[in-house]
């Protein structure tokens, strides 16, 4: 119980401030529309904030915009269609099929605009288009503004602290990601292969990790608060997504291990690489550090390739050669990656 109480206890602390930006949202957006005349009760005012805030309020202008032009286009097509054409399934399917098209363009920086064609149809259920169309449009568009106005400043996250929570998880998978590989050589066939599942497991919180941070690179564009933190988001941000570009070598060195554990035609292979592997998935893995800190990774990468160097000159062994690859690609992304010297 008490483990029960202490998890709903950390999801509280984790999305009050969303539901508090969101209540308050709302309640401004509500009595907004009532000051400017609303002669019936604003639900549509209230709506926009609801949907548009979903957690981060850097996403809310583009919600914003793709919710309220969604809504004007969709009530403009089916009051067109409703004027020239009697309510029936072909007006339907014409109705939902130009709203999907409209949505095609009217993206606002977002997939395909579904709110164009909802608009379209919940004219159908009105009783009178043109009292919907006049409410709806106007009470969206107070919605819209009081959502973007206020976004920004109703507790707004810090990305910089969520860049550099992400940062730390991302350093942890990837070292124990390399570390536990290179353990795995030679370990036996089974722990070869959990250790693989482990690495996709890593790749897949790393994916996420990007996905986040590219949304707290988002969010500082729309927090007025904490500009002071914007140039450091950004490195931290490229840091992230250089080291996710990486990934795809980590699970091919996982991959290759697996499969040469427990050969016995490559017993011999495996113990010799099994001596070299450790110390390099060590140095590779404090280049990474390094990236994801935002210092110069070059110190740790020329290391790391001296290491590699030295393993090429002791053993030129197919099996040596295939485990070798996956570094050599990892110090070429490396070199490749934008502001590697920040």
């Amino acid at each position: 119980m008490h483990e029960w109480f202490s998890g709903l206890g950390g999801v509280v602390r984790a999305e009050w401030p969303g539901a508090a930006r969101i209540v308050v949202s709302v309640a401004v957006a509500w009595q907004a529309a009532l000051w400017l005349g609303a002669d019936q009760p604003p639900v549509y005012a209230a709506v926009v904030p609801l949907v548009a805030l979903r957690g981060d309020p850097g996403t809310a202008l583009g919600a914003s915009v793709q919710r309220a032009l969604g809504v004007v286009a969709g009530v403009l097509i089916g009051i067109g269609v409703v004027n020239v054409l009697r309510l029936s399934t072909a007006a339907l399917a014409l109705v939902v099929a130009l709203g999907l098209g409209v949505g095609m363009l009217l993206r606002a920086g977002g997939g395909l605009n579904i709110q164009v064609a909802a608009s379209s149809l919940l004219v159908f259920a009105n009783d009178s288009p043109d009292a919907y169309a006049f409410h709806r449009v106007w009470e969206t568009v107070v919605g819209g503004v009081v959502t973007v106005v206020l976004a920004p400043l109703l507790w707004p996250p810090d990305p910089h602290r969520v860049l550099v929570g992400v940062g730390e998880d991302c350093r942890l998978r990837v070292t124990r990601a390399l570390t536990g590989t290179a353990a795995a050589l030679g370990a036996g066939p089974d722990a070869a292969r959990d250790n693989l599942l482990l690495v996709q497991d890593h790749v897949a919180a790393v994916h996420a990790g990007a996905a986040r941070a590219r949304e707290a690179e988002r969010a500082m564009r729309f927090n007025p608060l904490r500009r002071r933190y914007r140039e450091a988001v950004g490195v931290r941000a490229r840091g992230v997504a250089v080291v996710d570009g990486l990934t795809a070598h980590l699970v091919t060195l996982a991959r290759e291990v697996a499969a040469f554990t427990g050969r016995e035609d490559l017993a011999e292979d495996v113990r010799r690489a099994a001596q070299r592997l450790p110390g390099l998935a060590s140095l590779t893995a404090r280049a990474v550090e390094d990236v994801l800190a935002g210092t110069d990774p070059r110190p740790s990468v020329a290391a790391a390739r001296e290491e590699l160097a030295g393993w090429t000159r002791a053993d030129s062994r197919p099996a040596a050669v295939a485990l070798r690859r996956p570094f050599q690609r990892v110090f070429e992304d490396l070199d490749l990656a934008p502001g590697r010297g920040v």
